[in-house]
């Protein structure tokens, strides 16, 4: 599902962004790929949709972890930042990546969940 725009003219790109979120949560798409000049305010925005975890990327490993770790269901690449080759690199590998399911990440991720859905934040850890 393309909800990009359809030119090279800069954009405001909030909208974009939020779209892809949302088509993910509504289950029209399982993965999203937002894209942008440095990736940092397209990651911004989509992770602004209540249950998105959007990843910024910038190499193959963080693409994995993004997913092994975190299930993120978002990736968030900066054009500036990667060649063409770089970025599907990266997509290929935010794809083929499953989450690990390890018991600490997903405790983790359910504290994040719980923020959204609650507003409060988790217990600071005591050291």
């Amino acid at each position: 599902i393309d909800l990009g725009t359809d030119g090279t003219a800069s954009v405001d790109y909030p909208g974009y962004c939020a779209a892809v979120g949302r088509a993910v949560v509504r289950g029209d798409a399982e993965r999203g790929i937002v894209l942008g000049g440095s990736g940092n305010g397209e990651q911004i925005a989509a992770n602004k949709v209540t249950g998105i975890r959007a990843a910024l990327c910038y190499n193959d490993e963080l693409a994995a972890l993004a997913r092994e770790h975190n299930d993120a269901q978002v990736i968030s690449i900066g054009a500036r930042m990667n060649t063409v080759e770089q970025a599907r690199s990266m997509v290929q590998t935010f794809l083929s990546t499953p989450f690990s399911g390890d018991p600490r990440h997903v405790r983790r991720i359910t504290m994040v969940a719980d923020y959204d859905e609650s507003g409060t934040l988790p217990p600071l850890p005591r050291a």
